[in-house]
């Protein structure tokens, strides 16, 4: 991958990110986007250009307002930082010059805003599910992973699988995580949404018994699962056909 091409989008990607923040902090609470423009949240001060530059801004006021000295939410460099690393990923992984590449770039901006979304909020707003999700549909019927079919029953099986654990554990998980894995399960298909669920569930099984265990949270306060079911999409989306393959050679 050329090293141009490679900065161009790890750029590309920082600045978006940045944008994806604004997304995952504002939606949920039925703020505009645009306004107001971005200020300090303690002391209401007004964003100048030069504290707007990705990730460089953060370090450079030392994660402080220039104005007030409040702490900056690490959360605005962070996301920054991993929409980079994650679309340079992503061209890597799709080969690039490819519709795969695209709908992974989507993907991964999806996640971005959703993750802020839940792990701010514990919130999957539908009008961000439902900005993404003809994108989705287009790009999947016209460059299916083989059959279109396939991607139908992803669908059914990743909300039905969800709505069932819903049903069953009486409101213990969100409808938005129902609706989020239905829509991973169209843009993954049958049998790539399989390993997304195993590590999600893993992963999730796995933080929130840390969490617990050093007693960040509580044993049965809730612990945000669209997180986990996004980062398992990204990953299988990338790697699935090796994932598979792979348990596929243990059961066999």
């Amino acid at each position: 991958m050329p090293l141009f091409l490679t900065i161009y989008l790890f750029l590309v990607g920082m600045i978006l990110g940045s944008f994806y923040n604004v997304v995952g902090l504002r939606i949920p609470i039925k703020l505009s986007v645009v306004s107001p423009p971005s200020q300090c949240p303690k002391c209401g001060n007004r964003l100048k250009p030069r504290d707007l530059i990705p990730v460089a801004s953060y370090l450079l006021s030392r994660g402080r307002c220039r104005q007030c000295g409040n702490k900056i939410s690490a959360v605005y460099p962070l996301g920054e930082l991993a929409t980079g690393l994650l679309f340079v990923w992503m061209y890597i992984t799709t080969f690039g010059n490819s519709w795969n590449t695209v709908i992974g770039l989507l993907l991964v901006s999806m996640s971005i805003i959703l993750t802020v979304s839940d792990l701010k909020y514990m919130l999957l707003p539908n009008r961000i599910l439902l900005a993404f999700a003809p994108f989705f549909i287009v790009l999947i019927l016209l460059f299916p992973t083989g059959s279109v079919w396939m991607h139908v029953w992803g669908a059914v099986a990743g909300g039905g699988v969800l709505l069932l654990v819903v049903i069953l554990s009486k409101g213990g998980m969100g409808l938005g995580d129902v609706k989020l894995l239905l829509l991973l399960g169209w843009i993954l298909g049958l049998p790539h949404l399989i390993p997304a669920f195993i590590i999600a569930c893993f992963l999730g099984s796995v933080v929130g018994g840390m969490l617990m265990l050093f007693k960040v949270v509580k044993r049965k306060q809730p612990i945000p699962f669209g997180p986990f079911l996004l980062l398992g999409a990204l990953l299988s989306f990338a790697y699935g056909d090796a994932m598979i393959d792979f348990y596929r050679s243990i059961l066999m």
